[in-house]
């Protein structure tokens, strides 16, 4: 699993290295373009323009999202990433923190239209998945909704298949979604699988 040191490393190459995968259409970010335009489209369609999103990166969503008139806020663990993702909002609030250990205090104290996670809780274990989204709930606005975009699978079974093509590729210290699981607590939570290894959740209050 990379540290910060790594993430900060990774940051200005990351959108190269995640394009190249989508494109080829193979693990672990192909459909990555369509998850991001997915949640896109789903956050302008509704009313209210307040997004939270966890784990930014280089803000390739949040800044589109900023563009349109969003007010961002954010979480995420590499200072470089903060750096170049602040570059492109320089009116987004944006803490340096990793959210495994919790939210920023300022980023609790709001309520928001929108949660977005894209690529970036696959580093919890699933029972901190279930926590973390139980937790993220309260600060939704009524009628809002969270969204997460990921390496993720509706079954147990699709998830071990693609690691099987995968081979030596595949990340043993990432932990992917498999809603059939994660639904068990979440039962309103609804899924899209946008390809063989992505797909999107999405979680309303």
């Amino acid at each position: 699993m990379l540290n910060q040191e790594g993430f900060d490393l990774w940051a200005d190459g990351y959108d190269r290295s995640v394009g190249r995968s989508d494109e080829s259409d193979t693990y672990p970010f192909a459909g990555y373009k369509n998850v991001l335009s997915g949640i896109y489209s789903r956050i302008l369609s509704r009313p209210g323009r307040t997004v939270l999103d966890i784990g930014f990166g280089t803000a390739v969503l949040a800044a589109k999202l900023y563009a349109r008139g969003c007010a961002i806020f954010g979480q995420d663990f590499s200072s470089r990433m903060l750096a170049l993702a602040q570059e492109k909002m320089p009116e987004a609030r944006l803490y340096q923190g990793d959210f495994s250990q919790g939210l920023a205090e300022a980023l609790r104290q709001n309520q928001y239209d929108a949660i977005v996670a894209t690529y970036s809780l696959h580093h919890l274990t699933d029972d901190r998945k279930a926590a973390f989204l139980h937790s993220l709930l309260p600060l939704l606005r009524k009628g809002g909704a969270i969204y997460i975009g990921d390496v993720a699978f509706r079954t147990r079974a699709q998830l071990e298949q693609c690691r099987v093509q995968a081979g030596n590729q595949w990340d043993e210290d990432e932990i992917y979604f498999v809603y059939e699981e994660l639904k068990r607590s979440f039962p309103e939570m609804e899924f899209q699988q946008v390809s063989h290894c992505a797909g999107i959740l999405s979680l309303e209050r």
